[in-house]
């Protein structure tokens, strides 16, 4: 991975302190030409009361990695990204391990980027699909 790349990875991995993505151990692991993967624990914390991962949890992770796939492909100075739909397709369950989030930017306009997001175990069984619509707005003066 090129030296740009881990960069932006260890300043994504920075902000995690005191957030969500922290307190669910989502991590950025891999950054490409237009996709971002994140990784999450699967644990008791994380569970529905029947034992398998919430989809809440799904949820975050799956947001988490595609508005930050956004904020990195616009200046981050000049702009806010903020998701506006997101949704999810649970296909498979699990109860236990890593699950992982690939994140890939569909389109890219000026004031709307449409996320694709592919959650997956170790095994790259597909956990979940998710899809989701952030929208690019100038930062107030």
């Amino acid at each position: 991975m090129e030296k740009k790349n881990k960069k932006i990875l260890k300043e994504l991995n920075s902000l995690r302190k005191n957030t969500l993505m922290n307190t669910l151990q989502i991590k950025y692991i891999y950054l490409g030409l237009n996709f971002l993967v994140a990784k999450m624990l699967v644990n008791k914390k994380k569970l529905q009361p029947i034992g398998y991962l919430h989809g809440g949890a799904t949820i975050a992770l799956a947001e988490s990695v595609g508005s930050s796939l956004s904020i990195i492909n616009v200046n981050k100075n000049v702009f806010n990204v903020f998701n506006i739909e997101i949704s999810a397709n649970h296909i498979q369950k699990i109860i236990k391990g890593v699950v992982f989030a690939k994140a890939k930017i569909i389109h890219k306009g000026k004031t709307i980027h449409f996320i694709q997001i592919s959650i997956y175990n170790e095994k790259k069984d597909k956990i979940s699909y998710c899809k989701m619509t952030n929208i690019i707005i100038p930062k107030k003066e």
